[in-house]
């Protein structure tokens, strides 16, 4: 089946062209039927080819020629081998569980047929840019996720706050893909080719400078699309789109192609150690910043999307470390249980007529037992509680970190993890436990979701609780998922040969000191905001200015702001002013001196009068002037017109010219 993977991505752009040219007048509020088939297509032939693949096969499946000059030749071509096969399993179950649940959530929008179609194409972006065979054709997949990130996100583009957040999702990963661009750029400089196969052989020819400034570069863009220090700030505000989307981007799609991209190009970023230090470096950090600014949001959507920025970070400081195959398995773990999240918290937004502040909640699991049921399996995975499928790869992470003497980044990360598990049960217990403080207009209609919407729930679940087991280790220090992944993680094993630590503490020890972090975390969240041992209200109160910061996001937006945004409008500002009064000028004074030579010629006219015929002339110079002057009308389309009939005029005078 492998041969037949190029159908794999063909399937959703299907039901992107389908719904799109035919949705709103024709298939309207049965678009599911197609999105879906779709997708369940898509989902088949991905585990069809999963099992092709892990049978040993690998194919490259080229299509037709891109582009073909003398210096480049890029092919739309599809590589599958064992990378490819993991992120085709992710994407394409978690799009299709995510397009059964969208239509029980989305059944009553007026816009249903729009966002099925932009939901498949989505996926179709995102099949592209993990079966891409080269940079090129990375990028267009690259691009094309963030294209239906800002289409998705602004879906209700009647409210400002979706579009603003649509603008800003689009404008801030822009930023990050100009250094993607200038990376492909460099390395096609120096080897001549973008082709995935083609840079890997020939990568040794490059120099320690060039491939650290090519992998920085990348990383540029990583930090973009994933959602990382500084470029982190678009994905809080993403959640202003439809729940499903907030599920499909922070699980399965636009997120997880930074850590893919660092992951397919191991090779490149393990002859740079340099910037494999700034990969596990940004990456621990944001993981840590995230997570405080988590422990004091209301917003149950927003805690999740900070969660999310924080457990990217996991993925790129195990990259970062060397450990390729752990941050591809937790890519792999969290696709399973924050896509459970969001679509449980899309389930209590469903019953609570979108009301999204946890301090209006509490004791849900009385109206919604599987909603809760789920979102605690999913809790307990975020918070990496064995046997749940967090604590396989976090813990995985964390210990490639210690062992390869990052020490400081270990410490950083295992604090992450308690203050991780703290939040994500801080919004367990007051969604779902403790005293109603529901508004009674909201209580009187609470409800467990439809079924369609809760079997993809207790789906995910599963995956939450049990997808981890494939971390579990072989007859040697490697895992089964990292063994299933060597041939394509070559250099995790030059990585760890020439890392130089030692076993100071026991992997038990550090396995078991993880846990006991984490169900710190959550015995605290229990004594707070449970037991009310300790009344949250009265350390607001004392530690008022550190909670101020957390809860305003360390005012990087406003600093951003003042920084970047308000200097690029007062640019704007002084660059109008320049064109109102500097160019304008120059074209309102040539046609003012034309006005005025005109005038002058009427007036020196006059006085020879004689037999009116002078007069007659100094009114014929006044009339083409003005008619000269009306033909500038700054509209393209005249011009366009003008243009046409002077062409059409000397082609008729040519054409007279031959016959006479």
């Amino acid at each position: 089946m492998i041969k037949y993977a190029w159908l794999i991505p063909v399937f959703p752009l299907v039901g992107f062209t389908l719904n799109g040219l035919f949705g709103f007048k024709y298939i309207k509020n049965r678009a599911h039927y197609i999105a879906v088939a779709a997708l369940g297509l898509s989902w088949l032939f991905s585990i069809l080819v999963f099992i092709d693949v892990l049978h040993g096969k690998t194919a490259e499946i080229v299509l037709f020629d891109w582009i073909v000059t003398p210096d480049i030749h890029a092919k739309v071509a599809f590589y599958i081998d064992q990378l490819t096969a993991v992120m085709l399993m992710v994407v394409t179950t978690l799009s299709f569980w995510i397009h059964v649940y969208s239509i029980g959530y989305m059944g009553h929008d007026p816009g249903y047929p729009r966002y099925f179609t932009y939901l498949n194409m989505f996926v179709f972006f995102m099949l592209i840019l993990v079966m891409g065979s080269s940079y090129p054709l990375l990028f267009v997949g690259w691009e094309g996720v963030g294209l239906c990130s800002y289409l998705l996100i602004g879906f209700w583009y009647e409210r400002e706050s979706a579009w603003k957040a649509g603008m800003k999702a689009f404008i801030t990963n822009r930023i990050g893909d100009a250094c993607f661009i200038l990376g492909m750029f460099l390395i096609w400089y120096y080897i001549g080719s973008l082709d995935f196969k083609v840079v890997f052989e020939k990568a040794h020819h490059l120099s320690p400078a060039v491939v650290t400034i090519a992998t920085l570069l990348l990383f540029g863009g990583a930090t973009g699309k994933s959602a990382q220090i500084p470029l982190y700030v678009w994905l809080p505000d993403a959640m202003e789109g439809p729940t499903p989307v907030s599920a499909l981007i922070h699980a399965a799609t636009m997120v997880t192609a930074g850590v893919y991209m660092v992951a397919r190009s191991n090779i490149l970023y393990s002859m740079a150690p340099l910037s494999l230090e700034v990969v596990a470096v940004i990456g621990c950090f944001t993981a840590f910043f995230a997570a405080t600014i988590g422990t004091c949001q209301f917003d149950l959507k927003r805690v999740l999307a900070y969660s999310t920025v924080s457990q990217l970070g996991y993925m790129f400081l195990g990259c970062g470390v060397g450990a390729y195959a752990a941050g591809i398995f937790h890519l792999m773990t969290h696709a399973f249980f924050k896509g459970l999240l969001f679509l449980s918290a899309g389930s209590v937004m469903h019953a609570m007529s979108d009301v999204l502040d946890m301090r209006l909640m509490g004791n849900l699991k009385k109206y919604m037992p599987i909603t809760a049921a789920t979102f605690i399996i999913g809790g307990f995975a975020l918070a990496g509680i064995p046997p749940f499928a967090g604590f396989w790869s976090k813990d995985e992470i964390l210990h490639h970190t210690f062992t390869s003497g990052h020490y400081f980044l270990w410490f950083l990360g295992t604090l992450t993890a308690g203050i991780t598990a703290y939040y994500t049960f801080r919004a367990v217990f007051m969604t779902f436990f403790g005293k109603e403080r529901i508004p009674e207009e909201i209580k009187h209609h609470l409800h467990e979701s439809p079924k369609v919407m809760t079997i993809p729930l207790i789906v995910l679940a599963f995956g939450a609780a049990f997808a981890g087991f494939l971390g579990l280790k072989m007859h040697g220090e490697m895992s089964y998922f990292s063994y299933f992944l060597s041939p394509v993680i070559h250099a995790v094993h030059e990585h760890a040969a020439h890392a130089v630590h030692k076993e100071i503490i026991p992997a038990s020890v550090l396995i078991a000191l993880s846990v006991a972090v984490g169900l710190t975390g959550i015995l605290i969240a229990y004594i707070v905001h449970m037991k009310k041992l300790i009344d949250p209200e009265v350390w607001v109160k004392k530690m008022w200015v550190i909670h101020k910061i957390l809860y305003r996001k360390y005012y990087v937006d406003e600093i951003y702001f003042a920084l970047f945004i308000y200097r690029v409008l007062d640019l704007a500002f002084i660059s109008w002013k320049f064109d109102q009064w500097i160019i304008d000028g120059i074209v309102n004074f040539s046609a003012w001196f034309t006005r005025f030579l005109a005038w002058i010629t009427r007036v020196c006219t006059e006085p020879f009068v004689v037999d009116g015929a002078v007069n007659g002339a100094s009114y014929v110079v006044d009339l083409s002037a003005r008619v000269l002057r009306r033909l500038q009308t700054g509209v393209v389309s005249n011009y366009m017109l003008f243009i046409a009939m002077g062409l059409f005029g000397l082609f008729t005078i040519y054409v007279f010219g031959r016959l006479f």
